[in-house]
């Protein structure tokens, strides 16, 4: 039996890997439905709108004039989020982008003030914010459990094959993945940290190409970073470290008053100097467990459950319907994209302090 079509119409820009997740979470979610996608390769195109059971188009004005469309998601390659984000704004489409918005700050912001422009919302996808354990994580940093925050740490060791970065022609360049290890893989975790932990003023840092092939850019990167509010913290980042089942990602929040030390979507540390009755409930829930199996995503793309991109989805369209800002939206989402600019600028010139805000993108360089 055909789904009954209710709330905003959806409509998908690229037909690759992660088109998937997207197809998924639209036709789980609540308050869309799914109505088009668009590739300009029609086979993908078509099979794709085959499988969900709508419209295929490989015109994107096509597209964008298709009856009952409200929300764009784009999942095409990063460093090609613009174009399609502009057109769609310009049509008066909401915009729903894959991390990171784009590569550039300069684009970034071209997208955000195209969206402003046209009065219509522009959201990220940043799924792990959506956790039911992030939420309780942020809720206890913002009622002040932890104290004055002294240390704040996101480790993300993963592992990626020489055949995934052969796998597109895009993946590994500077042009359209945007960056390496951090901003493809780690900007989810990067991402979190931020949330948590706040801003950063500045950040000291080392990357290389230390095991991977003709690539342009970082498999492995270290941080030191010094936050606003005058935590100190580091990121580890690698597309380098093997695992059969994958290295979890980790985000550490060290306080006078508390620990938390979050491993993907669980808790290994929930320690505070004052107890609440709600922190046997949080252990037993998302407290981590022995034998815990695979890391989703560390080392197979294709592992991550679609569930955080449907509550991401979700959550815009409620705001959509409100009238209210995303959790993510477009400035939200800019964060980690200028802190990890920030640590290439540092080491690409060789470890040398940079301030934030950044005035503009940094020039780039192949690594090695």
């Amino acid at each position: 039996m055909a789904r009954t079509k209710t709330g905003y119409g959806f409509g998908i820009v690229g037909c690759g890997m992660i088109a998937e997740f997207h197809t998924q979470a639209i036709q789980a979610m609540k308050g869309g439905h799914l109505e088009c996608v668009f590739s300009r390769n029609r086979k993908r195109a078509e099979t794709l709108a085959k499988k969900t059971g709508c419209k295929a188009y490989t015109d994107y004005t096509d597209f964008l004039s298709h009856p009952g469309l409200d929300i764009v998601t784009i999942a095409t390659p990063s460093g090609a989020h613009l174009e399609p984000a502009v057109g769609a704004a310009n049509a008066k489409k909401h915009v729903i982008c894959e991390k990171p918005l784009e590569v550039t700050l300069e684009r970034v912001d071209e997208m955000i003030k195209a969206c402003q422009r046209n009065k219509v919302v522009l959201a990220g996808i940043f799924p792990r914010r959506f956790n039911d354990a992030t939420v309780e994580f942020k809720k206890a940093v913002d009622r002040g459990r932890l104290g004055q925050i002294t240390m704040a740490d996101a480790y993300i060791k993963w592992w990626r094959d020489q055949a995934y970065y052969d796998s597109g022609d895009w993946r590994g360049t500077w042009k359209l993945d945007g960056g390496g290890a951090l901003m493809n893989q780690s900007i989810h975790t990067i991402d979190l940290l931020i949330h948590l932990a706040g801003d950063v003023k500045t950040v000291c840092a080392f990357a290389d190409r230390a095991a991977h092939k003709k690539i342009e850019v970082e498999d492995i990167a270290v941080a030191i970073l010094k936050f606003k509010s005058g935590a100190l913290g580091t990121i580890e980042g690698s597309t380098t470290c093997y695992s059969p089942d994958g290295n979890a990602a980790e985000v550490h929040l060290c306080g006078t008053d508390g620990s938390v030390f979050m491993q993907d979507d669980k808790f290994r540390t929930w320690d505070f100097r004052k107890t609440s009755s709600a922190d046997r409930f949080i252990t037993a829930e998302f407290g981590l467990q022995t034998g815990g199996g695979k890391a989703a995503g560390a080392a197979d793309p294709n592992a991550i459950s679609f569930v955080g991109h449907q509550r991401n989805f979700e959550d815009t369209a409620k705001a959509i319907r409100a009238r209210k800002k995303p959790l993510v939206d477009g400035k939200e989402a800019r964060r980690s994209i200028e802190v990890i600019l920030a640590i290439y600028q540092s080491a690409l010139s060789g470890g040398q302090p940079v301030t934030l805000p950044l005035k503009k993108t940094p020039a780039r360089k192949k690594f090695r």
